[in-house]
């Protein structure tokens, strides 16, 4: 196998394991951007993940191949619902984020566990019968070299991930809410004096920051794990939460760190096929996507620079 052919079987691969990845560091850039850390991307992957194969099982004779799709919809509105908790402790009563976070994610993994036990009375649902297609993209397959690789046999979810990474950018950056939402994030009083309700946009940033985590949850259990169960969900949210930081806290530096990670996961999953990688035991491709991960924050977490209020809880009036 040569290397171009190396790079044909895994890049899209990569790309696919990229998309929740990159979603949900999208998520965590609007939540972290107006002020709020969120710790808990994690679980509200996990809620993403439940509600898609829950709703994926119940409604597949009613909506049929389009079945994936619209349970996206339902994962982000529940998910956008669930991380209410988070905002209310974070921002109306003050909580430490830190521990609002983490209290999601114990919260999210014990709720859709308990369900699971209870619906289908065992630890995990059944498969999924519809899943996300791989589609070529027209036009753009037919390009040499790059064709192949990016633009061929391609889930839409993974256009759908770099569309809502691109559009993120747009907004946080040429739009008035986004201006808003970063004022929030670096000097809320100053953006209290010029008008701008900061309570409200630090929610819908916590919201919009679940909708997004709660599609990337449901995009992985669909697409790659097709059930749901304990492991369904294990470490993906911290992943992405890795490269919202390696991004620095920006929309498509974070789609690149995401993309990063992905083709690290790729390779734990796939490095067994290739020549030289297969060599190596398997339990070090597993642990690769995790120790990456470390890595890429140790060597590199001290040189980004967070929004200044980050983690700072706001009071009307103080100064």
């Amino acid at each position: 196998m040569t290397f171009i052919e190396v790079l044909y079987f895994i890049v899209p691969v990569a790309i696919a394991y990229a998309a929740p990845l990159i979603l949900t560091a999208i998520g965590g850039v609007f939540s972290e951007r107006s002020g709020v850390v969120n710790i808990g991307l994690e679980g509200l992957m996990v809620i993403g993940a439940f509600i898609g194969v829950i709703f994926n099982l119940t409604f597949v004779d009613t909506f049929g191949s389009s079945t994936p799709y619209v349970a996206l919809l339902a994962a982000m509105v529940v998910a956008s619902l669930f991380s209410l908790f988070h905002a209310v402790a974070s921002v109306s009563f003050r909580a430490d984020q830190v521990v609002s976070g983490v209290a999601i994610n114990l919260l999210a993994v014990a709720i859709c566990l308990f369900l699971v036990k209870k619906i289908y009375g065992k630890g995990q649902t059944d498969f999924v019968q519809e899943t996300f297609l791989r589609n070529d993209i027209w036009l753009l397959e037919k390009i040499p070299f790059l064709g192949p690789m990016f633009f061929q046999d391609v889930y839409w979810t993974s256009v759908i991930a770099i569309g809502v990474a691109i559009l993120a950018w747009v907004v946080l950056y040429y739009t008035p809410f986004g201006l808003r939402l970063r004022a929030v994030g670096e000097h809320p009083m100053a953006a209290d004096t010029m008008g701008i309700n900061v309570t409200r946009m630090r929610y819908i940033a916590v919201m919009i920051s679940g909708g997004l985590a709660g599609i990337g949850g449901a995009i992985y259990a669909q697409s790659i794990s097709q059930d749901f169960g304990h492991a369904t969900i294990n470490g993906q949210g911290f992943m992405a939460l890795a490269a919202m930081i390696f991004g620095k806290w920006h929309p498509l530096g974070a789609l690149g760190a995401a993309v990063f990670f992905g083709f690290a996961q790729a390779l734990s999953i796939v490095g067994g096929s290739l020549p030289v990688i297969s060599e190596i035991p398997s339990v070090f491709l597993l642990i690769l996507p995790y120790v990456l991960t470390i890595l890429a924050l140790a060597g590199f977490i001290g040189k980004a620079s967070a929004p200044k209020a980050l983690g700072t809880p706001y009071i009307k009036g103080n100064r």
